[in-house]
């Protein structure tokens, strides 16, 4: 029996350092803590040196997690600078269209693609020193300077701001002004929205920590067992 607990808790003391996730098991309810760092990694495959979130990872975690009769709520920790836009919008449907209670917090920054996956849950809780970045879509590497190019640019800013406002109680209009704002970067287009900001504008539900975060996932985790006696 020691071998086995030894060998369980080897097994998920290497899924929190490969994949950034916890499982917390308490009267409360089984929470699964996944966290969304660095840069999220889509086709492409980026330096070792670059810290990365991969959404093949992320997807089939979110699948398992959504059908498991034991995991009864998700909190999503985030601290990233973006990237790859159609995994990162991946990862977000997955979140949003989940059944089960989830909370995310934004912790040092939700910027870019990472704004999607902060407003995606059910709850979201920014805190005060935390920043989110919102600017347009940006492509790297060659680009064909043709009409098509500048259509598909817009349908996905279309896209991302129809998912964001959905999510979130940010308007359109004022969402896409952020995006296309100028003078608030240096040499950039775009807005950087602190804390209290993010939740002024509607885009993020609430300033909290982590305890906060936790209070209201194990809330809606009580809700969801009263509604099923």
């Amino acid at each position: 029996m020691d071998e086995e607990n030894k060998n369980s808790n080897n097994e998920k003391n290497d899924s929190i350092k490969e994949l950034g996730l916890d499982i917390s098991k308490t009267s409360k309810g089984n929470i699964y803590t996944l966290t969304i760092i660095g840069q999220i990694e889509g086709h492409q495959v980026l330096p070792e040196t670059v810290k990365t979130t991969k959404y093949e990872h992320i997807l089939p975690l979110l699948a398992g997690l959504e059908e498991s009769d034991e995991i009864e709520g998700l909190l999503l920790l985030l601290n990233t600078v973006g990237g790859d836009i159609e995994a990162g919008l991946a990862i977000a449907e997955m979140i949003a269209g989940m059944k089960k209670p989830t909370v995310s917090l934004v912790l040092g920054g939700g910027h870019s693609i990472g704004i999607p996956l902060a407003v995606c849950t059910k709850k979201s809780f920014i805190t005060r020193t935390a920043s989110m970045t919102v600017h347009p879509v940006r492509m790297t590497g060659l680009v064909v300077g043709a009409p098509q190019t500048f259509r598909y640019f817009h349908r996905i800013q279309e896209q991302i701001t129809d998912f964001v406002t959905t999510n979130s109680r940010i308007s359109k209009e004022k969402f896409e002004g952020y995006m296309m704002a100028t003078g608030e970067m240096a040499t950039d287009v775009g807005t950087i929205l602190y804390g209290k900001d993010a939740v002024a504008s509607g885009l993020i539900d609430s300033l909290g920590d982590l305890n906060d975060a936790l209070s209201e996932l194990h809330a809606m985790i009580e809700k969801n067992k009263a509604q099923k006696k």
